[in-house]
């Protein structure tokens, strides 16, 4: 509970500052009439919006569960992540528009040194908070935290392209340049805020991460006992960050109910001992029969029909069908 509440205090710290980032944003757009500086205060109404909304989905998430929450609050990550996605494009969206009306209308520009210093110490800033968001939501796996900061991230070297080509723009005193970087940056814009929110739809639609799973199943096959004769029906959704793994395992029929016990748990603790995220593990434990002796290792098996003719290897593509190796689906 003290790592989520560190991760709440840092996400409300960010929210804090970005609204101070925010003003002086629109005072920089405001002493210069720059539409470039503009579509980067624009963009940052959508930091602090999508901040607060991130903070909510933090102070959510933390909650434990409940009699209508069994798997937690964990999910709101994804929604976080998805508002956020939403909200980038749309900011974009806004960048463009404003810098056609800019190229329809045009505004004088002035103090654009000003407006410079204002705008990368802005930049600056959001450097330091992104670097420092995405690297803790990585390490707890939180995608509300990863978004948040691959969102300052985008922001801070967006603004950082800006003050190249305001600097330009000072140089050579073509104002039309102005909607034309305003242009680019929303694109770029809008291309991050299609990935956060392919990100997040992923998340909510329990797409499997293929790549995270053949890291758990590389864990089981690495250090597998004999006993364990098969595994099948391999399923692995993310709650937050927290990952459900259901699976079916084949052990020898005549073991007791205690024994059996016994192996589950030891390959839960196998599994969380080797993954840096908590894992919980719904395992269904099926007898092995006649024809699981082809494939068991188990050489001293006092109950064998058969002799072993083949070992399987757990991977992903042996693993993930609702069938026992050697029998049919069921």
């Amino acid at each position: 509970m003290s790592t989520s509440k560190g991760s709440i205090r840092l996400q409300a710290v960010v929210l804090a500052v970005g609204v101070l980032l925010m003003g002086a944003k629109f005072m920089a757009w405001r002493i210069t009439g720059s539409n470039t500086i503009l579509s980067d205060a624009l963009e940052s109404i959508v930091n602090v919006v999508a901040g607060a909304f991130a903070l909510y989905s933090l102070v959510l998430a933390a909650k434990p569960r409940d009699t209508g929450h069994p798997y937690g609050h964990g999910k709101v990550e994804f929604l976080s992540a998805g508002f956020e996605g939403a909200l980038v494009i749309l900011a974009g969206a806004l960048i463009i528009w404003s810098a056609i009306q800019a190229l329809l209308h045009p505004v004088p520009l002035h103090a654009l040194d000003t407006g410079i210093l204002l705008t990368g110490a802005t930049g600056a800033v959001n450097l330091g908070m992104g670097l420092v968001l995405r690297k803790r939501g990585r390490r707890l796996h939180s995608l509300t935290m990863e978004a948040s900061g691959e969102h300052l991230l985008s922001d801070a070297w967006s603004t950082a392209a800006m003050v190249l080509g305001l600097l330009v723009i000072h140089l050579t005193s073509i104002p039309w340049l102005d909607s034309l970087f305003a242009v680019a940056f929303a694109v770029y814009i809008i291309i991050t805020g299609s990935r956060i929110l392919r990100r997040s739809v992923a998340g909510m639609m329990d797409e499997a991460d293929l790549e995270l799973a053949a890291q758990v199943i590389a864990v089981l096959e690495k250090n597998r006992k004999p006993q364990w004769v098969d595994v099948h029906n391999f399923r692995m959704i993310k709650y937050g960050a927290v990952l459900h793994i259901d699976c079916h395992v084949t052990l020898p029929w005549y073991y007791t109910l205690e024994q059996a016990h016994d192996e589950i748990s030891a390959m839960e603790r196998l599994v969380n001992a080797h993954c840096a995220q908590e894992v919980e593990l719904f395992i269904h434990m099926d007898p092995c029969i006649t024809t699981s002796c082809s494939i068991c290792q188990l050489g001293t098996c006092p109950q064998r029909k058969a002799p072993c003719t083949e070992r399987i290897t757990w991977h992903l593509d042996s693993v993930l069908d609702n069938a026992k190796h050697g029998t049919q689906a069921r």
